[in-house]
């Protein structure tokens, strides 16, 4: 029996247009920074690959909400071309056969962008984990103060997430893939600004009780952040359309065990049927609910943050106001003005500015712990100085 060969071809020239994708910032970056210090390049490096996967969850999140998850079917190309280009007649046949469908030209576009830029920010991870070996072999790792097996662990990461993106499309819209594959977004940024913060460490001196609270508010947003990938993914948004109420009550007809099944396929239930409605009230109200308790956690840190002083404490607390407000407002916005692209995709980036923000918080704060540990017993006015920073 003949064995069918892999057809290589797309795959190769979508990694090239991830080339070019990546080769702005890249060139940016060398040109801007190539004469500054190793520590400097690298931290300039990260930050740069920060900015843009930050950008990447948004435009995933554009892609989701505009349907266009499934604009090209298979995956990596599109109908087997690197591009819609060389896809134009399937895209007709798919997009005549059903015009408001998963497949149009204009979905297409949008799915194969996505990736592009999901490519080139694959790229600039590979170009930070490379770099920060090359920096290790010639530099001792106190020049630099941050291990290579952080870079490579986010390159494992993005490889990670890679895969998720195609289950994504293979899996047909699965929720729990598409729930986890917003989390892998998140997580990189999480990684990334853990990075960034390494190379250029600013210790933020906080109270041991202070941190436990920023702990705990980034415990509950990344939960509340995966409810908020169920709500999207099985198109739960519009399930409550009144607010505060739901449906005009404060305890609405709700199905638990069918909305919370997480290994279902897209519009199904736990046995195979159409979800009910009631499904879907009980996921967004349980969102609904926990967004409560993420705004009262995130309120009390501010205000704890605010009353520790002038300066640094009081501007994050100043920062995670404003980004719960946002949250608040864009939220709000979904629910009584009808689901709008921009509010959502507006919720999508301020969750993941909220997460990154707690998460530079944390690091700070380590960094403040760690440098109070390596102060010598023998220095009382440096270590009273930090006790009364840290009140």
């Amino acid at each position: 029996m003949d064995a069918q060969l892999v057809d290589l071809t797309p795959a190769v020239r979508l990694a090239l247009l991830g080339v070019v994708a990546a080769t702005a910032p890249l060139a940016w970056w060398w040109l801007r920074h190539r004469r500054a210090q190793p520590a400097q390049r690298l931290h300039a490096l990260t930050l740069v690959t920060l900015f843009l996967t930050f950008d990447l969850v948004l435009f995933g999140a554009f892609t989701r909400l505009t349907d266009s998850g499934l604009g090209c079917p298979d995956w990596p190309g599109c109908y087997g071309n690197a591009s819609p280009i060389g896809a134009q007649a399937e895209i007709h046949a798919a997009q005549s056969a059903m015009p408001t469908g998963p497949v149009t030209h204009g979905k297409a576009w949008v799915e194969m962008v996505h990736r592009y830029l999901a490519m080139g920010v694959g790229l600039l991870i590979t170009a930070l984990a490379l770099a920060s070996w090359w920096t290790q072999r010639r530099i001792p790792l106190d020049r630099t103060g941050v291990s290579p097996w952080w870079a490579t662990a986010t390159l494992a990461w993005v490889c990670l997430q890679g895969a998720f993106g195609a289950w994504t499309v293979t899996m047909k819209l699965y929720p729990a893939i598409v729930t986890g594959h917003l989390l892998g977004g998140i997580g990189l940024l999480v990684l990334l600004a853990a990075q960034s913060q390494a190379y250029q460490p600013r210790p933020l001196a906080l109270s041991p009780g202070l941190v436990r609270g920023a702990l705990v508010v980034w415990l509950l947003s990344v939960a509340q952040v995966t409810l908020g990938g169920w709500v999207s993914t099985n198109y739960a948004v519009l399930a409550c359309t009144d607010f505060p109420t739901c449906q005009g009550q404060w305890w609405p007809a709700m199905d638990f065990g069918d909305g919370f099944t997480v290994l279902r396929p897209l519009g199904l239930g736990a046995h195979g049927e159409p979800i009910a409605f009631a499904a879907l009230t009980a996921i967004h109200w349980v969102h609904r609910l926990s967004a409560v308790v993420v705004f009262a956690g995130i309120a009390l840190l501010a205000w704890r943050l605010q009353a520790a002083g002038e300066g640094a404490p009081r501007r994050w607390a100043l920062a995670l106001a404003g980004v719960a407000l946002w949250q608040l407002a864009s939220g709000l916005s979904n629910v009584v003005l009808g689901w709008p692209l921009l509010a959502a995709v507006a919720h999508t980036g301020g969750a993941a500015a909220l997460v990154s923000l707690l998460t530079v918080l944390l690091v700070r704060a380590r960094q403040a712990r760690r440098s109070a540990q390596s102060v010598p017993a023998s220095s009382p006015p440096v270590a009273a100085a930090a006790s009364r920073h840290a009140a």
